[in-house]
């Protein structure tokens, strides 16, 4: 599964502007009164403004070649602050055989730079935001995650997570390459105390051959 666009809302769209195309460094595709959208790697990102009584918040993940980790924090904390998890920047997912890296964008949405190690994609370039390679994870917030993990599964195909968990609260369903991460509301965003909140989130996906476009409010 491969997440070809990515739509979030934001209740700022000039602050989200400056942190992803100033700070962060990304190329802007188009912008309107109401979206900008932004070219990560082979993903787009976009965000459409929403009421200014509304604060969306979200969790999702950006993949980076796997001999970058050490590069891209260096990068980052010239950029921002990085994300404490107990004693180091560094979440060593053993399980899924994966490193990570977070940080928060102007909406304190959770941004993730993830390297899967069996992508097995290293580079010989130094990080820079053109070495990002696409949007990796996003985390959904549904009531009944198994529920929904099973519907999408019907729809498109796409398979639990063989690293992941599958419980009622809890789900993963797709591969190293994208992922949907199934959450109900009763939970914390790792690593943070930020709570997981239910808000409308758009996908464009690629399936083995086949496109899905998908929403979840």
């Amino acid at each position: 599964m491969k997440i070809q666009e990515l739509t979030l809302l934001t209740n700022n769209l000039s602050e989200t502007k400056n942190f992803y195309q100033k700070t962060i460094g990304f190329q802007k595709i188009s912008e309107t009164e109401t979206s900008i959208s932004f070219a990560v790697g082979t993903s787009i990102l976009i965000f459409e403004l929403t009421e200014k009584n509304q604060n969306p918040k979200y969790h999702f993940a950006l993949n980076i070649p796997t001999n970058t980790l050490n590069d891209a924090i260096n990068w980052t904390l010239q950029r921002t602050s990085l994300i404490k998890t107990e004693n180091s920047f560094i979440t060593d997912f053993e399980n899924w055989k994966a490193k990570a890296i977070y940080f928060f964008d102007n909406n304190r949405n959770i941004l993730e730079f993830i390297c899967r190690t069996e992508l097995n994609n290293p580079t010989d370039k130094p990080f820079s935001v053109e070495t990002i390679l696409n949007i990796n994870e996003i985390g959904l917030v549904i009531d009944h995650p198994l529920q929904i993990g099973n519907e999408i599964i019907e729809k498109t195909k796409i398979e639990y997570f063989a690293k992941g968990p599958k419980r009622e609260d809890f789900v993963a369903i797709g591969n190293d390459n994208g992922l949907f991460v199934i959450s109900n509301p009763n939970r914390n965003w790792y690593p943070t105390q930020e709570k997981a909140e239910k808000w409308k989130v758009r996908g464009k996906i690629k399936v083995a051959e086949n496109e899905y476009e998908l929403e979840f409010n």
